[in-house]
């Protein structure tokens, strides 16, 4: 005879965690089904990718380059309106002291009148408000309290800049880190790339980055083109000093340079101040866009967004400090974008 014995179910417990492992099971194998099978880069390839991303890091540069300039000059500013400030008050003081000088005199002769002891109990805007008390005081008092109405509002504007000042500054610090962030993390996935390389596909690339760098590095022809002018040509000059130095982000020398730090170092040497960023060189002076019409030691500024600088150095060629995991060399213009020259 058949048993009837009732099965024992099994508890909801365990139900859940066998319905959870088995979804777990379905999903990693459609994953794993869907997935394409994972292909190491070429050599080639990883360069390629490496090269777009030190472009990438060099973009973030120059932001990080203005971000870090601007945090210094309002660094300066906000220090010279703190100074001004400083001395104001104690302008002010001494004004309040004065004019108390000559309440106090005023009393001890029995002249002093109520207008001047409103003013000694309350704000003196409010006291040259009341026209009618004016008759009452002195010229001299007058001109007291106008003095000290006026530096009472200087004070107020000042301390209003300072104060916008160090909001502009605290945004700054903030875009500075967030740009530092940004190149860093574009530097370490093109690490990420070299590291998956092997040992003999890096040797190769290490030593093709030599040759270039030693090829362009080296004198080439740079043709019979004229300097822009002696300021120019002492430039170039003192750029060419520092062929070989190697390129480093937010770098202005003399140890290390990026696009920009060198070009500005360059110009530095001649007793020419001009601006940090190739976004600002690249307005600093007048442009060139005829290729023909440059002259050595002009600003060569590069890529759509101005993001690359050099000196141009005669023949076709370029004196700058390229990306990363390069040195200060020549290069052939024809190697980037061409924007326009700019002659200071």
């Amino acid at each position: 005879m058949a048993s009837h014995r009732r099965l024992k179910q099994p508890s909801r417990t365990r139900v859940t965690v066998l319905t959870t492992a088995a979804a777990a099971a379905v999903a990693l194998s459609a994953n794993a089904a869907n997935a394409a099978p994972s292909e190491k880069l070429g050599k080639d390839e990883v360069k390629a990718k490496v090269d777009k991303l030190y472009e990438q890091a060099e973009q973030a540069t120059e932001k990080y380059n203005g971000a870090k300039e601007k945090q210094q000059k309002l660094q300066k500013e906000i220090s010279t309106i703190q100074d001004n400030v400083a001395r104001g008050q104690q302008e002010l003081n001494k004004l309040r002291d004065g004019l108390g000088s000559l309440a106090t005199a005023q009393y001890r002769s029995g002249g002093i009148d109520s207008s001047v002891q409103l003013f000694l109990s309350s704000n003196p805007d409010d006291f040259l408000d009341k026209a009618s008390t004016l008759d009452q005081l002195s010229s001299q008092q007058v001109e007291a309290l106008k003095k000290i109405q006026d530096k009472q509002r200087e004070l107020a504007q000042e301390r209003a800049e300072a104060a916008e000042k160090l909001k502009d500054l605290a945004a700054t610090r903030t875009e500075l880190g967030n740009k530092k962030k940004e190149v860093q993390g574009k530097l370490a996935d093109a690490q990420k790339l070299l590291n998956s390389l092997t040992a003999k596909e890096k040797a190769e690339l290490a030593a093709q980055q030599q040759r270039a760098d030693r090829s362009s590095s080296e004198r080439v022809n740079l043709g019979d083109a004229p300097p822009a002018s002696g300021r120019a040509e002492a430039a170039f000059q003192a750029a060419q000093s520092q062929i070989g130095k190697p390129y480093v982000y937010g770098a202005t020398g003399p140890s290390s340079y990026d696009c920009s730090g060198l070009t500005s170092w360059a110009y530095a040497q001649a007793g020419v101040s001009i601006p940090r960023t190739s976004e600002a060189q690249a307005n600093a002076g007048t442009r060139i866009y005829d290729q023909s019409q440059l002259k050595v030691g002009d600003l060569v500024i590069f890529f759509g967004d101005y993001h690359h600088v050099g000196l141009y150095a005669g023949n076709g060629q370029v004196l700058h400090a390229p990306h990363t995991g390069a040195v200060v060399r020549y290069e052939a213009m024809s190697n980037m974008t061409f924007e326009f020259g700019v002659r200071i």
